[in-house]
This record gives C-alpha cells, structure tokens and sequence, in this order.
C-alpha cells in the first residue's frame, strides 16, 4: 500500500497529476484499503442440519449445509412453494433461530427428536 501511495506523490511533484487528483486517488486507495481489511475479518457461517437415524448401522439420514446468507431468503421462498411447510415447523421458533445466528451463537443451537426416534441435530459453524 506505501508503494502506491508513494508513486501518487511522486505523480503530483512531477506535474503529471494535479494535487486534487492526487488526493482522490489517495483517498480512494484508503477506502479500498478499508473494504478489504473488513471483509478479512468476517468468516463464512454454515448452517448445518443433521438427521441422525436410531437405527443401527445407519450413520445418518440427512446432512445439509446451507451458509447462513442463505437461510433467511430460503425460509421465506420456500413458504411461497410450499404451504405445509409453517405447519410442519410449528414446534421451531425460526426467528429465534435466525436472531440467534445474527447475534453470533455457534455450536448446537437445536436438537429434536423426532416421534421414530431419529435425531435432528441444528447447529453453527
């Protein structure tokens, strides 16, 4: 980042840019600087949804991984095509869900087990 920031200068004393210019272009290389040092720090989230069988030598039935950009949008599309899908999930409060995952829980979040006795295991990564 010096370098560029070094050559802008040398641009402005060598007339081949006015000051204005310089400056623009110097602030430009800041706020881009900027941008990238947040976008280091934020680490994609998955959610991750299991169904693990009771039964044996059966590991697991469903494994799903969904990042969690996805998942608000994808809950609210998939009432539009499915109209049993608020009654199925009655028993989940999905917006506690949701406000757990914006306030950054990790780990476990859910686990249900179903009338069969498999197990749905709802958890952060």
């Amino acid at each position: 980042m010096r370098e560029e920031q070094l050559k802008i200068l040398k641009m402005i004393e060598e007339g081949t840019i006015t000051a204005e210019e310089g400056s623009k272009l110097l602030s430009s290389i800041e706020e881009s600087s900027e941008k990238l040092d947040t976008k280091k720090g934020t680490e994609a989230k998955w959610l991750r949804i299991k169904v693990l069988s009771n039964k044996k030598g059966e590991k697991s039935k469903v494994n799903v991984n969904v990042p969690i950009a996805l998942v608000e949008t994808g809950l609210k599309i998939g009432k539009n095509f499915d109209k049993d899908l608020e009654e199925s999930m009655k028993d989940i409060d999905i917006q506690e869900i949701l406000e757990l995952i914006k306030s950054g829980a990790e780990g476990k979040i859910v686990e249900v087990e179903t009338d069969e006795g498999d197990t749905v295991e709802v958890y952060v990564e």
